[in-house]
C-alpha cells in the first residue's frame, strides 16, 4: 500500500509538463568524397600537412560513353631495320587501337660516324700502316657498336690494340672534317679538331696505371718513404732559397708597444718614457724571418687560395705589432672606406691592399716618434724637469715648508696652552681618531681683534 491507495488517487502518473532545454545545433559537416569515414573521424576535417591529391582524381570514373578494353596486338619499332613484328598488350578505347611509332623507339640513339669516299681516301687518308679494307672494317664496327672500342678490338679481324684503333678512327675523322670545311677556322672549335687524340700519352698513362695497380705493399711503403724524403729536401731547399733572397718586402710595422702601453690617448708624455731605442723603430730581423717563412710555406703549397695567402702575409706583417696597433690599422682602413678583406682578391688588388697596410703602419710609427720628439724638445726648452706634471706634488710640499709661521696674539688672563688644548678637544669629535697629527698651536690662527675693555 502506498500513498496513492490511501488518498484514493489513480495509479497512472499524471503528465508533468517540463520545459525542454534548447540544445545548440551542431554544424553538420558532410564528409568529403574520396575520404574514408575512419580517416575523417581522426582528422576532424583538419587540413593535411602535405598537399593532398585533388578529390576529383581519387575516384575518377571514365565517361559512360567510353568502352575500354585491353587487346594483344602486334607492333613494329623504327629503331629496328629488319621490320621485326612483336606483340604486346594495348589499351583500346571504343575498339580503336592506338597508332604511331613504338613509345620506346625515341630512346634509340646512335653515334654519327663520318663516312668518306674513295677519292677522299686516296687524297687525304692514305697511311702505310693501314689498308683501305682495314679502315673500312674499322668504321663499320664503330658504327655498329657505337664507338665501344673494347668490343671493336675484340671483333676486329687483325690484331690491333685499342690505342691503335682509336688513333686511326680519330685521325681519319679529323682529316675529313678539315678537308670538307671551307676554311680551317669553321671547324677549329670542333672537339675532334680542338682536342686531338694523343696515342703516346694514352699508352704511357695505361702503362703507369698498370704499374701502380700491380705494386705490392712493400713497394708502396718504399715509394711513400721516397716521396716523404723528396718533400723534405724540397722544403729545405725552398726555405734556404727564400732566406737568400735580398730585399724582401717587409712592412715597417714594428711599433713601440711598451711606450704605447705607457702612453695612452689621454696621458702626458714625459722625458722618462721618451727613451726609445732606434732598434724598436726600425724593422727587426724577426719580421724578415716571419715573411721569409710565410713565402716559403706558400711556395711549398704550390696551389692555394689568394685570400689565404693574403691573410698569411697580413699576419706575418703584423706579427711584431701589438693588438692596439692592429686595431688602429683596421680603424684607419675603415675610415678610408677600404674593406678589411678585398671583395675581388686578384693579384694586383692583394698587393695594393698589403702595401696600404704597410704605409698605415709606417704612418702610425712616425706619429709616435713625432710625439716623443716633441715631448723631449719641450722638456729641453723648459730647462729642468721640475715643471713637469710628475713633480707638482714635490713643489707644493716645498711651498708648504717655506710658509712663514705667524704667532698668535696672547690675550690677557688666558694661558695659551690651555686655550690650545680646549680647541683641540673641541675639534676632535667622537668619530675622529687621535692618530691624526694635529696642526701646531696657532699655526693658522688669525690674530684676535682688540676690544675696548682690553685696553
Amino acid at each position: 500500500m502506498d500513498a496513492k491507495d490511501i488518498l484514493g488517487l489513480p495509479k497512472t502518473p499524471l503528465p508533468i509538463p517540463q520545459e525542454k532545454k534548447s540544445r545548440p545545433q551542431k554544424d553538420s559537416q558532410r564528409k568529403p568524397d574520396g575520404i574514408s569515414r575512419e580517416v575523417y573521424a581522426l582528422t576532424g576535417g583538419v587540413a593535411p600537412l602535405m598537399p593532398s591529391i585533388d578529390v576529383s582524381q581519387l575516384k575518377r570514373r571514365p565517361p559512360s560513353d567510353e568502352k575500354i578494353t585491353w587487346q594483344w596486338l602486334p607492333f613494329t619499332s623504327s629503331a629496328r631495320k629488319d621490320d621485326l613484328q612483336l606483340y604486346h598488350w594495348v589499351r583500346v578505347v571504343n575498339g580503336v587501337p592506338p597508332t604511331g611509332d613504338y613509345s620506346f623507339a625515341k630512346y634509340n640513339k646512335s653515334v654519327d660516324v663520318i663516312r668518306y669516299t674513295d677519292e677522299e681516301y686516296e687524297k687525304y687518308l692514305t697511311d702505310p700502316k693501314w689498308t683501305k679494307e682495314e679502315t673500312d672494317q674499322l668504321f663499320d664496327l664503330c658504327e655498329r657498336f657505337d664507338l665501344r672500342f673494347i668490343i671493336i678490338a675484340d671483333r676486329f679481324p687483325t690484331h690491333r690494340t685499342v690505342e691503335e684503333l682509336k688513333d686511326r678512327y680519330y685521325s681519319v675523322s679529323r682529316a675529313i672534317l678539315v678537308a670538307r670545311a671551307p676554311s680551317p677556322g669553321e671547324v677549329a672549335g670542333h672537339p675532334l679538331v680542338k682536342e686531338p687524340y694523343n696515342v703516346t700519352q694514352e699508352t704511357e698513362r695505361k702503362r703507369a696505371l698498370s704499374m701502380v695497380l700491380s705494386q705490392t705493399k712493400h713497394q708502396e711503403r718504399k715509394d711513400a718513404e721516397v716521396l716523404a724524403e723528396a718533400k723534405r729536401i724540397a722544403e729545405s731547399r725552398m726555405a734556404a732559397r727564400a732566406a737568400e733572397e735580398p730585399d724582401l718586402p717587409v712592412p715597417s710595422d714594428v711599433g713601440l708597444e711598451s711606450a704605447e702601453g705607457a702612453v695612452g690617448p689621454g696621458d702626458t708624455i714625459s722625458p722618462s718614457n721618451v727613451q726609445a731605442p732606434a732598434a724598436a723603430i726600425a724593422p727587426s730581423t724577426s719580421v724578415i724571418a716571419d715573411n721569409a717563412s710565410t713565402l716559403a710555406s706558400l711556395r711549398m703549397l704550390r696551389v692555394y687560395l689568394r685570400t689565404y695567402a693574403l691573410e698569411q702575409m697580413v699576419q706575418a706583417a703584423s706579427s711584431s705589432a701589438g693588438l692596439r696597433t692592429i686595431k688602429r690599422v683596421e680603424q684607419t682602413l675603415q675610415d678610408l672606406g677600404v674593406n678589411l678583406k678585398p671583395k675581388v682578391p686578384t693579384k694586383a688588388v692583394c698587393a695594393e691592399h698589403l702595401e696600404l697596410r704597410k704605409e698605415i703602419l709606417t704612418l702610425l710609427n712616425l706619429q709616435k716618434q713625432l710625439q716623443y720628439k716633441e715631448a723631449e724638445g719641450s722638456s729641453f726648452r723648459d730647462g729642468s724637469y721640475g715643471d713637469m706634471p710628475g713633480t707638482a706634488k714635490r713643489s707644493q710640499r716645498a711651498a708648504d715648508q717655506d710658509h712663514t709661521f705667524v704667532p698668535d696674539t696672547i690675550s690677557f688672563g688666558v694661558i695659551p696652552g690651555d686655550r690650545v688644548v680646549k680647541r683641540e678637544q673641541k675639534r676632535k669629535g667622537p668619530g675622529r681618531t687621535s692618530e691624526t697629527p694635529s696642526s701646531p698651536a696657532g699655526a693658522h690662527k688669525r690674530p684676535r681683534k682688540m676690544k675696548a675693555s682690553d685696553l
